[in-house]
């Protein structure tokens, strides 16, 4: 996959999120530039008060080689908080993953040395070697698909 192709794999597919997100009913904004990891934002409201979630939105595409069809790596997490949430698509595994930065923190491996020491790596899907097919992985059942983790958040 060139760069091009490769970039704006990335946009649409954040476009694909967000409209995933619309689709559930979620007030989402767009955000033009993302150096804060924020790709959009959702507002919701709690007794009344507005809150917003800050979301960032990372995918792998379904021309990957299948081992990392589910694998996340050199991920920064600057400042995890609970309002904080990625969001990870697998075209292969045809799934997300919703995950608020503080619990994306624990449940990933962080590199100890090297280029990528102190980001963050992790895998999402099984790759059966009899069959060739990815699944998720049974660990992150309960992320998956679990947009009812931006509606639950209470601030």
């Amino acid at each position: 996959m060139t760069f091009r192709s490769s970039a704006s794999f990335g946009k649409r597919q954040e476009f694909v999120a967000i409209a995933e997100m619309l689709r559930r009913g979620f007030d989402v904004y767009l955000t033009l530039v993302d150096d804060q990891q924020i790709d959009c934002v959702v507002r919701k409201e709690v007794s009344g008060e507005p809150i917003y979630l800050d979301i960032q939105i990372k995918a792998r595409s379904k021309d990957c080689n299948p081992r990392n069809a589910g694998t996340f790596a050199a991920l920064e997490v600057r400042k995890p908080r609970p309002n904080f949430f990625f969001i990870f698509y697998s075209e292969q595994a045809d799934c997300y993953w919703v995950l608020p930065s503080t619990e994306l923190v624990k449940e990933a491996d962080q590199n100890k040395s090297g280029k990528n020491a102190g980001k963050y790596r992790i895998v999402f899907t099984n790759l059966s070697r009899k069959t060739g097919l990815v699944s998720p992985r049974p660990r992150f059942e309960k992320y998956m698909n679990n947009f009812n983790i931006l509606r639950d958040y209470k601030g």
